[in-house]
């Protein structure tokens, strides 16, 4: 098949070239025309597939303007090798036309009962006739154009030299039906690649990719196999950057493959060595038509592509077992091939010894901007009045790519009136296809992970706390903490601030709409908030505190504020199993803080964790149980007594923050201990 040597670079061009025409076929008409090429036709027809026809093209001594234009805007030009095709000194002028072929167009040849070698050294019966047509040509011109002839002529002989040289269909080797078949077959697969997907038109932030994906790829490395990785969370942009790479490489590879691994696998699946055998078949299918004969084994792949240069892109596995049945070594494959795969799993890439790794990063600002604008009003920048809006809602989608394109795909053609009304629900609640798509990742964690992401989403998704510190809360409940935080790490669903150099200061960090994912699997479990394991913003705190008669056994944890309403002093009685309580900073006014100061009268004997920054309480005299407790921050409240008749050093309390309290009067004994 056609070929051509890989770029050295990668380029984001301004949009693609617009192309007239899907084949230019180039045929010398007596040798085919009623029967080889009828067929082709048909066959083309029937596959979409839309030549360009020259009936009406009146034909001189040489082509002309409109016909030059014709080859150069089709994406393929075909070049059928006849016996009697150079008798043609229009089809010879076609030929050298097709074959200093623009930039993005394939060639292929067909050698219809010619061999190639006579093609290349114009021997035989196909070289005889070549020889007229040269001598027919000098004999029209007199001597002071036989040096122009002399010229044009070997034009002619480069040119299929050049023709000769590409993998072409062989009508004499093949039966005739079945290879129109593969050539419209083939074809199709071709013009695939130049369909523009919607997400590559837009290309914002992608010329970055590019050049961090050129020094993985390495392209002019024609003699080596290599593997990369492209690793991010759910909606970051893997598929586009795999997808834009395929988009501009394929067409240099002799046989190449984009799969969907994720809508191709069974979940569960039940029947591993099936499911594997499946995924290879797909494969071979797309990469060398092999659609017809089911595999048995998965040495089969392997033995096919060992010699193949391909371009093969693995989009979303998320099972090593995927990697092994499509791309189980480099040695599957030939020099030069490139394989991509795309994860949120990093342990999957390093356990199949794959080194190259692309770590997608979120977009800057300016360009999180672009891909929301783009979405939201068909341009790169906000309309006039719309600009403190737009930012908001990049603010509440993170700067996610696919929080960006969503959300601005929901405000498109709103009123600004309509915006205002519509931001409160989502500061509440995840756009219904964001959450689809983010609860995958979610759903493929065993159970123990799974808890451990609801307690950082509900609980440590805020403050950017100390991986350590977080470690210290969670081991009291779960075993293995710092393992089952570096797999939620792996699959993308959390990460370090891995930026610091002391390990122990590296902060916990959960992107905006994953931990609201986790606070939406949360709401799910009832419909009653005193149901649920985790109270997180002021509406359901509000319902659950403010009710007397509240008890509850299934809240664990409380992360918000508590803005505009009072609690009373037995608010946290009917909660046996609180183990963590996270209060905001609130807009206290005078007359809420005589309420405050009757003092709390009780709290859980499990509390591991109490933040309560700016607490207008002046003692904490509930506080008696000190087994569980690991952190306690008071800072910038207006505490006068930590609290009453305790004193000692409490061992399991490392952390302890008090700054600007213990008012006139206050005893400062537990500050200078835990200090």
């Amino acid at each position: 098949m056609a070929s051509s040597s890989l770029p050295l670079s990668l380029h984001v061009c301004s949009p693609p070239r617009s192309w007239e025409h899907d084949v230019f076929p180039s045929f010398h008409g007596p040798d085919v025309r009623k029967g080889f090429l009828s067929h082709m036709k048909k066959e083309f027809e029937r596959n979409g597939i839309t030549p360009f026809i020259d009936n009406n093209i009146e034909r001189g001594e040489s082509i002309g303007p409109e016909l030059k234009r014709a080859i150069q805007g089709s994406k393929i030009a075909i070049v059928l090798l006849s016996k009697n095709y150079v008798s043609s000194s229009w089809c010879l002028d076609e030929l050298v036309e097709i074959m200093s072929k623009v930039e993005g167009q394939t060639v292929l040849t067909i050698f219809y009962e010619v061999d190639p070698t006579d093609v290349k050294k114009q021997t035989g019966y196909f070289g005889k006739v070549f020889s007229q047509t040269c001598q027919k040509a000098l004999e029209k011109n007199n001597e002071t154009c036989q040096a122009k002839t002399n010229e044009k002529i070997e034009t002619w002989i480069k040119a299929l030299e050049d023709v000769a040289t590409i993998a072409g269909y062989h009508s004499n080797l093949d039966d005739e039906a079945t290879m129109i078949e593969k050539i419209a077959a083939d074809i199709s697969k071709i013009l695939n690649r130049f369909a523009p997907s919607p997400d590559l038109g837009v290309l914002v932030g992608m010329g970055a990719h590019m050049k961090n994906m050129e020094l993985l790829l390495r392209l002019d490395l024609e003699d080596e196999v290599r593997m990369i990785g492209i690793w991010g969370p759910v909606g970051i942009g893997k598929s586009t950057i795999a997808r834009f790479l395929f988009h501009q490489l394929s067409r240099n590879f002799p046989q190449s493959a984009i799969m969907e691994i994720r809508e191709n696998y069974p979940r569960p699946c039940l029947d591993e060595g099936r499911a594997q055998l499946k995924l290879q078949n797909l494969m071979l299918s797309l990469m060398i038509n092999h659609k017809d004969t089911m595999i048995t084994h998965l040495g089969v792949a392997p033995e096919r592509l060992k010699y193949r240069r391909v371009l093969l892109v693995l989009d979303d596995v998320d099972q090593l077992a995927q990697l092994h049945a499509l791309a189980g070594g480099i040695r599957w494959f030939g020099p030069g091939s490139r394989i991509i795969i795309t994860t949120e799993d990093q342990k999957i890439l390093n356990d199949h010894g794959i080194n190259h790794i692309y770590k997608v990063d979120y977009p800057i600002d300016k360009e999180a901007l672009q891909i929301f604008c783009l979405h939201a009003f068909g341009q790169k920048s906000p309309y006039d009045g719309f600009e403190d809006l737009a930012r908001e809602v990049i603010r509440l989608s993170g700067k996610l790519p696919l929080g960006l394109r969503v959300m601005g795909s929901y405000f498109r053609g709103m009123s600004k009136d309509e915006w205002t009304m519509a931001l409160p629900g989502l500061r509440e609640s995840l756009n219904g296809e964001i959450e689809s798509i983010l609860q995958f990742s979610y759903d493929a964690l065993c159970d123990e992970d799974k808890e451990i992401f609801l307690h950082i989403a509900c609980c440590f998704s805020y403050n950017n706390d100390k991986v350590k510190k977080v470690e210290e809360h969670l081991a009291k409940k779960f075993l293995n903490v710092r393992q089952r935080l570096q797999v939620l790490v792996e699959k993308s669903l959390i990460y370090f601030d891995d930026q610091r150099t002391i390990v122990d200061k590296r902060k916990i960090e959960i992107h905006t709409l994953l931990a609201q994912l986790g606070i939406t699997i949360v709401h799910k479990q009832s419909r009653e908030p005193r149901q649920r394991q985790f109270l997180v913003g002021g509406k359901d705190i509000r319902e659950v505190l403010t009710d007397p008669a509240a008890v509850t056994r299934s809240v664990i944890g409380i992360s918000g504020n508590l803005d505009g309403f009072n609690i009373t002093e037995r608010a946290f009685e009917g909660m046996p199993n609180l183990q963590f309580l996270k209060l905001m900073k609130g807009n206290f006014k005078n007359r809420q803080i005589v309420c405050w100061r009757r003092r709390l009268k009780y709290i859980s004997p499990k509390l591991q964790l109490l933040n309560w920054m700016d607490c207008p309480m002046t003692c904490l005299r509930c506080i008696i149980h000190t087994e569980f407790l690991v952190e306690l921050n008071m800072s910038n409240s207006k505490l006068k007594k930590l609290w009453e008749g305790i004193k000692g050093v409490y061992p399991n309390l490392p952390i302890f923050f008090c700054s600007g309290v213990l008012k006139s009067g206050g005893t400062p004994f537990l500050y200078w201990k835990c200090n």
